[in-house]
């Protein structure tokens, strides 16, 4: 049996419509499933965790974006017992692209249906918080509550903000150990990678791979607002890495502290916390997930 968690907040015929193709593919492919529509902020943690109670094994599947597939992979009592898999509904689907996961709803359903999952890595925190795409504090939090205060929607609102978070957000204070090795930084980011990109598009990680076993743990120091804007356009073309201000590691482990009045707010998939400790570790092939044939991969 396959347990479809709905994000059920859009609604309206669009989703009925999607609903319908998924049941179609997975009838074709002599599957049965069921479907769990979302109520409210926070339901599909809370399906996900009845499921999965006990010694209940489930294949859950998200169908929604990056924030319901955080909800159910922090729902599931034991992510090592569980098959996932994401069917793309949201406004914000930055997983699906570091995944290989087509937008479209019979395609995204198929690799579902016809396949066996393959093991990927996830992120967990020293609170338990999981993150499968990527966790951070600094700029993109700052991007995400202007966007949630905002009136635009889609992605149009991601990057709104974060052009208005460019010129506006201050520089704070990090103290970073990762694999032994202590370093302190003044700058607009620090963010832990398992996933390409946020904020429907930023592409923080380009070369990240959900399959190496390794986060990536990016900052950015101080910029001068010319400086600001060649980052910006570095980033467009998928090569961060080539402004001299960002600092790009791979590691297993880390623990970030702000220094100072930093601010101490995390943000995990698109969601927002308050005082959790940016403290991590990659779960090595942690999780098993379906995938197409082949996923994007640029790690050399």
């Amino acid at each position: 049996m396959y347990h479809l968690i709905v994000n059920a907040s859009k609604g309206g015929k669009e989703l009925e419509e999607s609903l319908e193709i998924i049941k179609r593919v997975f009838a074709k492919a002599g599957k049965q499933c069921e479907v769990h529509l979302t109520e409210y902020g926070g339901h599909a943690g809370e399906i996900a965790k009845e499921l999965t109670k006990g010694d209940s094994k489930a294949a859950i599947i998200a169908v929604g974006g990056d924030g319901t597939l955080h909800e159910v992979l922090n729902g599931v009592c034991d992510p090592s017992s569980c098959e996932l898999g994401l069917i793309p509904f949201g406004s914000g689907n930055d997983f699906a692209e570091s995944a290989g996961i087509p937008l479209n709803v019979q395609a995204a359903a198929e690799i579902i249906a016809f396949r066996t999952p393959s093991q990927i890595d996830y992120i967990e925190l020293e609170s338990g918080l999981r993150s499968i795409n990527a966790v951070g504090m600094g700029i993109d939090v700052d991007v995400l509550k202007r966007a949630y205060s905002g009136k635009k929607k889609g992605k149009n609102k991601y990057f709104s903000a974060f052009i208005k978070s460019l010129f506006h957000y201050k520089p704070g204070s990090y103290r970073i150990t990762y694999d032994g090795k202590t370093e302190e930084h003044t700058g607009i980011i620090c963010c832990l990678g398992n996933g390409k990109q946020i904020g429907g598009g930023i592409k923080l990680f380009p070369e990240a791979d959900i399959r190496d076993g390794y986060m990536d743990l990016l900052t950015v120091d101080s910029l001068t607002r010319f400086r600001t804007l060649i980052a910006f356009a570095k980033l467009n073309a998928g090569k961060v890495n080539k402004v001299k201000e960002v600092t790009h590691v791979l590691c297993k482990q880390v623990s970030v502290t702000p220094l100072g009045d930093t601010a101490k707010t995390i943000q995990a998939e698109g969601e927002i916390y308050e005082d959790v400790p940016l403290n991590a570790r990659i779960v090595e092939g942690g999780l098993a997930f379906f995938l197409p044939d082949e996923i994007p991969s640029a790690r050399k």
